[in-house]
């Protein structure tokens, strides 16, 4: 077993202000999708150019913001903010939603599209094998929380917090969707494929992905399984990823329309 190190949430403090490390791996995040997209603009026939990329990478790190809390504010922690309204805006302290956060990139990014004149699933095409990276980090950093613990195990893997050795269901989130979606998503766009397929194939993978590691990992408290004892509120809400995932590929090669990866 592995003794949790127990870190310290803040990475730096300057004088009343405290940079944790929640905040420091959303900017990592962003950042990365910032430095694949410059590899990813290079190639003949992307979405997006070069002179592009600031406004693109601004307006999704806005809607996965404000689409993470407020999606985590309805499906899992109304009853917080209701408590304490100003809760809402302390981001810093853990509290997104994927699902949430997933809404409002594809807000910011349908803008995106009307702006530069370009079809929308031609932009989320580009965009999606780069966001894999940056929700790694978001586990990371839940990590280093020290929340989102999985159940209890013997597994000489687990990590031992308050005495009970768990499952790191961060660090198994890390691993496929951070490191797994990324490398099937950045081989599968390196050849030309049909609009709309990578996008489908992000919204089916990071689906089944998510679903898996709801097995071990433990629900939001307040929530508790929804059904059967094993369905949780993550489960719930990847279920139409999935399905969609489907339809878009299904859709796409239909279509038969292969062109210039846009990824």
């Amino acid at each position: 077993m592995i003794r949790y190190p127990d870190f310290d949430p803040v990475a730096i403090s300057l004088g009343p202000l405290d940079i944790r490390w929640y905040g420091l791996m959303y900017l990592l995040g962003f950042l990365m999708v910032w430095l694949l997209a410059l590899v990813r603009v290079k190639r003949p026939g992307a979405a997006v150019r070069r002179e592009q990329l600031d406004d693109m990478v601004f307006y999704g790190a806005i809607g996965a913001i404000l689409g993470g809390r407020l999606g985590y504010t309805l499906f899992y922690g109304m009853e917080n903010v209701i408590a304490d309204p100003l809760s809402l805006f302390r981001i810093w302290e853990g509290g997104m939603s994927f699902h949430g956060g997933l809404l409002g990139v594809i807000v910011a990014l349908w803008y995106f599209a009307r702006r530069i004149g370009r079809g929308f699933f031609e932009v989320t095409d580009f965009v999606v094998p780069l966001i894999p990276p940056g929700l790694g980090a978001g586990r990371i950093g839940n990590f280093i929380n020290g929340e989102l613990w999985g159940k209890p195990t013997d597994a000489p893997w687990g990590f031992v917090v308050d005495g009970t050795a768990r499952h790191a269901s961060q660090l198994y989130q890390a691993l496929l969707e951070g490191l797994v979606l990324f490398v099937c998503l950045w081989l599968y766009s390196a050849r030309p494929r049909p609009t709309m397929a990578v996008s489908g194939l992000f919204a089916l993978l990071y689906g089944i992905f998510r679903f898996g590691a709801e097995f071990v990992r433990l629900p939001d408290e307040h929530l508790g399984y929804l059904a059967f004892g094993w369905v949780t509120m993550g489960q719930l809400l990847s279920v139409p990823l999935i399905v969609f995932g489907i339809f878009l590929l299904i859709a796409a090669y239909r279509r038969g329309d292969d062109v210039p990866a846009r990824a």
